[in-house]
């Protein structure tokens, strides 16, 4: 019988947990774009007495967390259409300047979701299909290449316990050979010139098991 992840000794990060640890990394000062999926919950875990600045591409500097229930203003939106709140300073910008903005390499860092990552730092996030999640391309390759730096927050495995980070991505690439770190529920990984290397892992995961979930090669320290 295959024990669950509790009976190992270990237990995966929720998807504010993963949010959590992504925001911990981020330096003050930086310009940041957060994508749909679990990026959007990083405004949320970064405390108000530090800087960091968020942009949305539909045209908003300087975002802050998710409203109140009771506090929301349906004008102000990312661009998932998940309303936001503004912190002081922050603006609104013509949506082609958003876009002048992200090719320009103006952005320290976005932080995508991803359905894989290649071990040379691939990343597909969209698809054809209408039953997926993100069947639209939206502003992800701009911010793939354009961005000084991109981070991938997902799921380790798929519903199903595919791995999500791969040799080579079977979905269509939304950039090639641009991730430079990836955040799971289960690690911290870095795409380097040798692969995948194991930044960090869930308290009570062996390096074994994290390698039995993932099917390009891991390498640590």
């Amino acid at each position: 019988m295959v024990q669950t992840a509790t009976e190992q000794g270990w237990k995966p990060r929720n998807r504010s947990q993963i949010a959590s640890r992504v925001a911990r990394d981020i330096p003050e000062g930086w310009v940041v774009n957060l994508g749909i999926g679990i990026p959007t919950l990083v405004a949320d875990q970064v405390p108000e007495e530090r800087e960091v600045i968020f942009q949305s591409e539909n045209g908003v500097i300087g975002f802050g967390p998710a409203p109140a229930a009771d506090a929301v203003n349906p004008w102000l939106i990312n661009a998932g259409k998940q309303p936001v709140t503004l912190r002081k300073g922050g603006a609104y910008i013509h949506h082609a300047d958003s876009f002048a903005m992200i090719r320009g390499g103006h952005l320290d860092l976005c932080v995508l979701g991803a359905f894989e990552v290649a071990e040379n730092g691939d990343i597909a996030n969209w698809a054809v299909s209408a039953t997926d999640t993100a069947p639209a391309v939206g502003g992800a390759m701009d911010l793939a290449v354009g961005a000084r730096r991109l981070w991938v927050a997902m799921e380790h495995t798929t519903r199903e316990g595919r791995p999500r980070l791969v040799k080579r991505c079977s979905y269509p690439l939304t950039a090639a050979a641009a991730v430079s770190r990836i955040y799971t529920n289960l690690a911290v990984i870095d795409v380097t010139p040798e692969g995948f290397r194991v930044v960090d892992m869930v308290d009570g995961l062996s390096f074994e098991a994290l390698q039995a979930m993932t099917e390009a090669p891991l390498r640590q320290g």
